[in-house]
């Protein structure tokens, strides 16, 4: 009997966390929301980074103006025009964020390694909330909404539902833990 009890209690201090985010929504209400969620989230940013290439546009993207003018409250204001200032990081950023934008919306529109796409929507979403510090109305606002939406969307592993995801995981490229984890 102590034999059992030890080893329950083992068991269940052996939990890790992907084992607590392994759980399968799919089939259910929530699945489904969830990956309303997912689709609307990547639609937003796919069209977002879509608009923005020059050949749509009709010009090229430069984020040197909100870089240099942005909010003078904000706490990464320095970050901002040290980013603007120099010629090689501001070309990179007038590439990576069109492009940036239109790939982690085609990954969470389509399901495919949405853990990844979510993650570098975090970052995304993190830059525009404290580079845009109007906070005027309190903390809370579309980019705050927008970053929650995305944890959201990676935490519950969003792209099994409905996604590709779940097909990519059963690929041998997807046996380790580290892959796993990314695609949700």
């Amino acid at each position: 009997m102590s034999t059992t009890t030890e080893t329950t209690r083992t068991a269940a201090t052996e939990t890790t966390l992907g084992d607590v985010l392994d759980f399968d929504l799919g089939g259910t209400f929530a699945g489904y929301w969830l990956a309303v969620l997912r689709v609307i989230t990547g639609y937003w940013f796919l069209h977002a980074g879509f608009t923005k290439f020059s050949f749509v546009a009709g010009e090229p993207f430069d984020a040197t103006g909100y870089l240099l003018q942005g909010t003078g409250g904000s706490p990464i204001h320095g970050l901002f025009a040290w980013v603007a200032s120099t010629p090689w990081l501001i070309e990179f950023t007038n590439l990576a964020i069109p492009a940036g934008e239109f790939l982690i919306g085609l990954g969470l529109i389509v399901g495919a390694f949405v853990r990844l796409a979510s993650f570098f929507g975090v970052v995304l979403m993190t830059f525009f909330y404290l580079g845009n510090a109007d906070w005027a109305h309190g903390l809370v606002n579309g980019d705050l909404m927008g970053l929650l939406l995305f944890v959201t969307v990676a935490t519950l592993g969003a792209g099994r539902i409905l996604g590709l995801d779940a097909y990519i995981e059963q690929l041998d490229l997807a046996d380790s833990k580290i892959a796993k984890f990314l695609l949700g």
